[in-house]
């Protein structure tokens, strides 16, 4: 059912569609995540009742998407700050799922399908990427739908929109949690391998290069 709806909308998408569509996808959206949460404030939380919940909200996710309409909703996850707070307090088992809605997130950033602040990219990585980190291996081999390459671009194309300050800092912190957890972690290699020749390959080669011209010309004078 899903499937059809969202095929209804590609065909109706900028034609003749309801001004406050938008507002009731996510009227939807705080009603999932108004349950989440209070599913994750319980002392024995319900994994299938999660699991139902996060499947909405990845659905209403790839609905807005559609729409080019998701930047609201990575504004809203961004600031779960209470529910990751939790997520490390609630078993595996059932947290996952809501790490399937984070990495859908960075999935639609890396394939440019949202366009979120830089403000809101930086804040979606320090509340979200840990608690993904720790999932991360839960999902690879718990989660059939799940697509750790994609996920993977994703999240290193979000961190490489930030200052290079900001992308130390997130990267040396993978890093530490890669050396750890090995396979279990997101491969970050490629994303950290950029960063670092901005940082530091870039930089001392325009050294050089501005040292040869400096040499050059004292040479002619």
């Amino acid at each position: 059912m899903k499937s059809i709806v969202l095929k209804l909308l590609r065909e109706q998408n900028g034609n003749n569609v309801a001004e406050n569509f938008n507002e009731t996808i996510y009227s939807s959206c705080r009603s999932c995540l108004d349950t989440v949460l209070s599913l994750f404030r319980q002392d024995e939380s319900d994994a299938k009742q999660i699991g139902v919940e996060a499947d909405n909200l990845t659905w209403l996710l790839d609905v807005l998407a559609e729409r080019q309409a998701a930047e609201e909703f990575s504004v809203t996850w961004a600031n779960q700050k209470e529910l990751a707070l939790l997520h490390e307090k609630v078993p595996l088992v059932s947290r996952y799922h809501i790490s399937r809605v984070t990495s859908r997130l960075f999935v639609g950033i890396g394939r440019g399908e949202l366009l979120p602040s830089k403000d809101t990219r930086l804040l979606l990585l320090t509340t979200w990427l840990q608690p993904l980190f720790k999932d991360y291996n839960w999902l690879q081999h718990g989660c059939r739908s799940f697509d750790g390459k994609l996920v993977e671009e994703g999240i290193g194309r979000t961190i490489l929109t930030l200052p290079l300050e900001d992308q130390q800092r997130i990267l040396m912190s993978w890093l530490g949690s890669f050396l750890n957890g090995g396979d279990g972690c997101p491969n970050l290699q490629r994303a950290f391998e950029v960063w670092w020749r901005r940082s530091f390959v870039r930089p001392y080669s325009d050294r050089q290069g501005n040292g040869v011209s400096q040499t050059d010309s004292t040479s002619k004078e």
